[in-house]
């Protein structure tokens, strides 16, 4: 198959337009606050919601099956000023030449939203409560300094959490939804905080169900008024089939696939209305659609060419909204990527295979549209269906960079550990890029990123920083006198706990200012629990409160260093520890032939117990030590190793690194191994990252690979990628995802980007346009060793 006429049309429009920023949801939230002074903040917020969504302009693309958008451009982005309006002062006067995520934005806007916008937020927005709030030792290490990063929690909404299709949406629509909290509020009174809180709640809830249907019947409206002006009888009966779906959905439950679909995006632009989020995942897209496609297509009223062609809408509807994010924000989530993740596969909740024919027809809309968006995951188990396989494989070789690739018994492991119901933990889809997550769950993945590279060279420098100079962490003796390897060894675990408690001390103070400050009704209304026990999901209202998931970066990039430490200085006694640290100080600038001494260690990637048992026991200490706190819920904090693009800018404030890594060079990401030194077999990188026990690290472990185009350009080498993904699976590795564009390609695609604006490249949890990363992004992506054999 191949896209229709009319999805090749909206894709060039959205592979060739550029992200432009709208103040019009920042403008209308801003008027509804001011008059909405001295109400209950849950309150304010849905009538900001309601006010948003019976204002907004409404606009219909021309070509569009699927509608709605987010402000007046197709390609969008919005501003949420109650999160954080400052650095949008800072940088938008710079916006369209920034190195990553650049935006359009005129002079007008700028002086409309400095006069008229940001004065009105000025000390209340949640950026500057938590930078009041939180202590100048805290902020050394954690704000905006690349070792502890947290700011996407707390300059921007959370997101993180997957709406409820199967229990709540489909079954009952915003109307069935508004209608049971109404009859919530009738039975509760004010006699009581308890009740107080909760009335407050079911009214908030009546306001976003309220907005939601309001907005979708604007676009009935609209859709109406178009029709009446066009000539083409075609395109007319389009525009008024959109407005009687909008008079349903997402009011009702709908009665067919298109407005499944329709109902689908409704939601997903509710949400992103609400608070411009982060992993707002569309779930297990195959299970809860599969009823309505297969009921139209027996009943003769859809083809599997139709289903697919609205998919492929819905794909680039998913793809043409903007996250917009601070430049720092951007270095660490690079790519215009929103990290919609959508699952397909698996086991039902039975246990039996889940496979579908949609569960196709998914993988073939990524391959048609090349959009970035959704984030297309599979779920893969011991005896999925060979035809599965196939078709995964297939896309893998098509060089997209999707699907990622995750074991099903991994993924349920994983939730089994986190405390989930066994039901459950087998309906698990996956979050923002690797997490394995539930629709009924309230989460914050990738809460931190945490630079495990920093804390060795804290632990050998003193606990200052080498670029800077400046002293960041605990204090430290002359890493030169260090007389053993367990002696740097537990300087680096005692900076790495460190490191840790100042990522939980940022965390729990941004947990609880959302609570006051940002609570969350119209998500809430997309989960179950939250309606059942009358409490948003900043506090706790969900079926399962997962504890913050703190992200690992670089483990490959320390245990090879500590390894060369270990072997060179204190096994083979061939270098001083003094001249180790000297030639790190200096950049390796003059060592030459030390620096290959040091890359010529075993390195982690190649399955040498060497090297991977130094990585297998940060791992578990990583664990052992996230694991012990608890967040405002009393649920502990989770571990994981998800690669971003967290591993650029984490590289750019170190210094060199004893494994022949020079200074600002990028880490490493996930469980991948450190650019260029897997030099086995893919299948050795893969057996080095299942030694790591990733079932511990319940918030999603990565494993990025490259490999030889040639190497899965038939079906013969495609069938062998799938047996060496189910050899992965079978040693209890939870994840794998692939690149396979050729090093020539991308050189191209660096020099003339103007012939390459759609080619996608797997940057870690995710794909995105290659042309859309920094100089720097890409390197490192033509940097990872491309394997030429299984």
């Amino acid at each position: 198959m191949s896209a229709t006429p009319r999805v090749e049309r909206i894709r060039l429009n959205y592979v060739n337009s550029k992200p432009a920023i709208s103040y019009e949801r920042a403008r209308i939230w801003t008027e509804s606050h001011k008059k909405t002074e001295g109400q209950p903040v849950a309150i304010r917020r849905a009538q900001a919601f309601y006010d948003t969504c019976n204002e907004l302009c409404v606009n219909i693309f021309s070509d569009e099956l699927i509608v709605g958008c987010t402000g007046e451009f197709r390609k969008c982005g919005i501003l949420t000023p109650e999160f954080s309006w400052t650095w949008v002062d800072r940088e938008m006067d710079n916006f369209a030449t920034r190195a990553q995520d650049p935006y359009e934005m005129t002079d007008e806007q700028r002086a409309f939203v400095r006069k008229e916008i940001f004065p009105y937020w000025e000390h209340k927005s949640l950026e500057e409560a938590f930078l009041a709030q939180i202590s100048e030792e805290t902020k050394r290490v954690a704000v905006d300094t690349g070792f502890v990063d947290t700011d996407s929690k707390w300059r921007q909404a959370v997101g993180e959490i997957t709406a409820d299709y199967q229990d709540v949406l489909f079954k009952k629509g915003f109307g069935g939804i508004k209608k049971e909290a109404e009859a919530y509020l009738a039975e509760l009174d004010a006699t009581s905080l308890e009740g107080v809180e909760k009335m407050e709640f079911y009214r908030s809830i009546v306001l976003v169900c309220d907005g939601i249907i309001r907005l979708a019947n604007r676009y009935a409206q609209k859709a109406r008024e178009m029709a009446a002006e066009e000539a083409d009888e075609t395109r007319k009966a389009e525009l008024l089939q959109i407005a009687e779906i909008c008079d349903a959905v997402p009011e009702n439950p709908p009665k067919s696939f298109r407005e499944a679909i329709q109902f689908m995006w409704f939601t997903q632009l509710g949400g992103i209305l609400s608070e411009n989020p982060l992993a707002w995942n569309p779930g297990r897209f195959d299970q809860y659609m599969y009823p309505y496609y297969k009921a139209d297509v027996d009943a003769g009223v859809l083809t599997k060419e139709d289903a697919l062609e609205l998919i492929e809408c819905l794909w680039l509807k998913l793809s043409e909204w903007v996250w917009t994010i601070s430049a720092n924000t951007a270095d660490f989530f690079a790519g215009y990527n929103q990290f919609q993740n959508l699952t397909v596969g698996g086991r039902t909740r039975d246990g039996k295979d889940a496979t579908n024919e949609l569960s196709y027809l998914c993988l073939q809309a990524t391959e048609d549209t090349l959009a970035h968006q959704p984030g297309l995951s599979v779920r893969i188990h011991p005896d999925c269906p060979d035809d599965f396989m196939a078709a995964v494989t297939h896309l893998v070789s098509k060089g997209t960079g999707f699907p990622a690739i995750h074991s099903d018994n991994a993924g349920y492991q994983m939730l089994i550990n986190a405390g989930y119901e066994p039901e459950d933990a087998r309906d698990w889809s996956n979050c923002g890029c690797v997490v394995p997550h539930f629709r009924k769950t309230g989460e914050w993945t990738s809460a931190a990123n945490l630079n495990f590279a920093a804390a060795l060279e804290f632990a050998t420098n003193e606990g200052k920083s080498r670029l800077s100079g400046k002293k960041i962490a605990l204090d430290e003796k002359d890493p030169r006198t260090f007389s053993s390897y367990e002696e740097v060894e537990n300087a680096f675990y005692k900076q790495f706990a460190y490191l840790i408690k100042q990522a939980v001390i940022s965390l729990i103070t941004a947990q609880r200012l959302h609570v006051e400050m940002v609570p969350r009704p119209f998500m809430s209304a997309c989960i179950e629990d939250c309606m059942k026990n009358g409490k948003d999901l900043t506090k706790g209202g969900a079926k399962y409160n997962i504890g913050p998931v703190i992200t690992g970066i670089g483990i490959a990039v320390v245990a090879n260093s500590l390894a060369v430490i270990k072997k060179l200085v204190f096994e083979e006694k061939s270098v001083t520890m003094a001249e180790l640290i000297d030639a790190i100080d200096h950049n390796w600038e003059g060592y030459d032939e030390l620096r290959a001494k040091a890359q010529a260690v075993p390195k982690y990637g190649n399955d040498d117990d060497y090297v991977d048992d130094i990585a297998r026991k940060i791992g578990n200490f990583f664990y052992e030590e996230v694991h012990q706190y608890k967040d405002i819920h009393d649920k502990n904090f989770l571990s994981a190793f998800m690669g971003i693009s967290n591993y650029l800018p984490t590289g750019k404030v170190l210094g060199a690194t004893p494994d022949g890594r020079k200074a600002t060079e990028p880490i490493s990401e996930g469980v991948s191994p450190y650019v260029g030194t897997d030099t086995s077999t893919p299948l050795a990188a893969m057996r080095s990252a299942a030694k790591l026990n990733q079932d511990i690290h319940s918030g999603g472990t990565l494993l990025n690979l490259r490999l030889n185009q040639d190497l899965v350009a038939t079906k013969r080498g495609q069938a062998n990628l799938g047996a060496m993904i189910q050899s992965y699976f079978a040693l209890g590795a939870f994840h794998v995802q692939f690149n396979t564009v050729s090093t020539e390609t991308l050189r191209k695609a660096q020099a003339h980007p103007e012939d390459y604006k759609d080619l996608l490249v797997r940057v870690a949890g995710y794909s995105t346009q290659f042309v859309n990363l920094s100089k720097s992004m890409q390197d490192s992506i033509i940097a990872r060793n491309a394997h030429e054999t299984f």
